[in-house]
């Protein structure tokens, strides 16, 4: 496994001390809300990742934790040195940076210790002299000049100066031909804090590119993380999106955790195949079942990682034992798969991207019309068809209408005479014939009136159609639910 090259080829990072503006500044660039702007200092940590586009031309956009000690001092926390850390693997990754200061502070000490890193690199750097919301501030940037690159004011917030900025920026990254893009497969991580999301990630990617910590809430705003398996034509791209702990919305108490909450569930949203993230010391909790619940909502593919398994196999708990245990719990995602990792060991860990890349497929299957057809009247043979008031439940014709996730009309003769269980049963039985196995499968119900004479003979031929594996007769797909 390797990160792909072509991300890292044309890449800007933001760095600078805390609380001067880079992430007011990413989202800026970005063009959208991505990285959480708050006054309380620290807010970022992790390094946000955002493929961007100025100017029409593409590159990817680096936030970073704002670096908060100085060269030699003693790392006060886990969190603190876990920042710097990702300070220096984006200025790795960088091809141009960005140092933002604060015009109303002046040169802090931290900015010049933070240009002295950037120097030591040989990175082009650009400084953007922020919250420079009037013209007359713009004086007090020409302290920065120290510094020893070139500056420019800016008011991140306001839009000021940042056209100037990227018209500097732009010209430092390196020229890349032009190539066949391949859209990367979008994979959120999420789960309940401290279920092991970002060292799932570290693992998967043989790098520590988020931080891990012991302290429930380290990972803040969802981060994405891009890496390639295989090489040309053959290679997998994928975003991995490591998300904020999902708590309890009642026990969320600063904004800073309820816009986190916010990202989380918009990684879920935006994502093709979500990966749920749980810890076998707890089993599948009530949070857990909640997360499950947002992610069937959203209707996505899903896949169950039961992390930290090295610490059940010592308890003497198997997988055989675990999985029926865990299936039963959380009844309304046995389509799921299951996968027993460990990231101290590195057990299946590759196989989860297996995995992942099944689901992937499922989602965007599209099943042949006639097979499709003769399952829903061959389960409707197995189980009487539901009745009421004399009047028994018709399906007259099924066809795939959607994919990613699937979606499959069925023709009716009433709606009303089709409860939930036994939607439930039809989509079981498409499963048990296509697999299908992490992908959600929606029904959608159309009435239509009943045929006359003349109609059913149309249908009988309709009918020699769909046997024959061809498509739907036109009349049947003319309207929208």
């Amino acid at each position: 496994m390797s990160e792909a090259k072509n991300i890292k080829s044309r890449v800007v990072a933001i760095v600078g001390r805390p609380n001067v503006g880079k992430s007011a500044i990413f989202n800026r660039i970005a063009g959208k809300r991505i990285a959480i702007v708050h006054d309380e200092s620290g807010v970022t940590r992790d390094r946000l990742m955002q493929e961007v586009s100025w100017s029409d031309q593409r590159f990817s956009l680096i936030d970073t934790g704002g670096v908060a000690m100085l060269d030699g001092e003693s790392q006060r926390d886990k969190i603190e040195a876990g920042i710097r850390t990702q300070v220096d693997i984006a200025l790795g990754d960088a091809a141009a940076v960005i140092l933002v200061v604060d015009v109303q502070q002046g040169v802090h000490a931290l900015d010049q210790e933070v240009a002295g890193i950037v120097r030591k690199r040989g990175i082009p750097c650009v400084v953007a002299v922020n919250k420079c919301d009037l013209p007359e501030r713009d004086e007090g940037a020409e302290e920065f000049a120290r510094l020893g690159f070139t500056y420019f004011p800016v008011a991140a917030q306001h839009n000021r100066g940042m056209g100037e900025l990227m018209g500097e920026i732009m010209p430092l990254l390196p020229q890349v031909e032009n190539e066949t893009e391949k859209i990367p497969l979008k994979v959120a991580v999420v789960g309940r804090p401290n279920a092991g999301k970002s060292s799932y990630i570290n693992r998967l990617l043989r790098n520590q590119r988020v931080i891990v910590s012991d302290v429930a809430g380290t990972t803040r705003d969802s981060i994405e993380v891009p890496f390639t398996i295989g090489k040309g034509a053959q290679a997998r791209h994928y975003t991995f999106i490591d998300t904020a702990g999902m708590r309890n919305r009642h026990k969320v108490e600063s904004s800073v955790e309820r816009f986190s909450l916010f990202r989380a569930e918009k990684s879920v949203e935006e994502a093709d195949v979500v990966v749920l993230v749980m810890d076998p010391d707890f089993g599948p909790t009530g949070r857990d079942k909640h997360i499950a619940s947002l992610i069937q909502k959203h209707e996505k593919g899903c896949v169950i990682i039961m992390n930290k398994w090295d610490l059940a196999l010592e308890k003497g708990i198997t997988q055989t034992q675990a999985e029926p245990a865990i299936r039963q719990m959380m009844s309304f995602m046995d389509h799921c798969p299951i996968v027993f990792t460990s990231t101290v060991s590195g057990l299946n860990v590759r196989k989860s991207i297996e995995v992942i890349d099944i689901v992937s497929a499922n989602i965007r299957v599209e099943l042949p019309t006639g097979m499709l057809n003769r399952t829903i009247k061959e389960a409707m043979a197995r189980v009487s068809a539901p009745r009421r008031g004399g009047k028994g439940l018709k399906v007259y014709y099924a066809v795939q209408v959607g994919k990613a996730p699937i979606r499959i009309r069925l023709f009716v003769n009433n709606k009303k005479l089709m409860p939930k269980q036994y939607q439930d049963f039809l989509i079981r039985s498409l499963r048990e014939r296509f697999g299908l196995e992490g992908a959600p499968v929606i029904l959608l119900l159309k009435e239509r009136d009943r045929p006359d004479l003349h109609e059913r003979l149309r249908n009988k031929a309709a009918q020699a159609q769909i046997d024959a594996n061809s498509e739907i007769p036109p009349e049947y797909l003319d309207d929208e639910d």
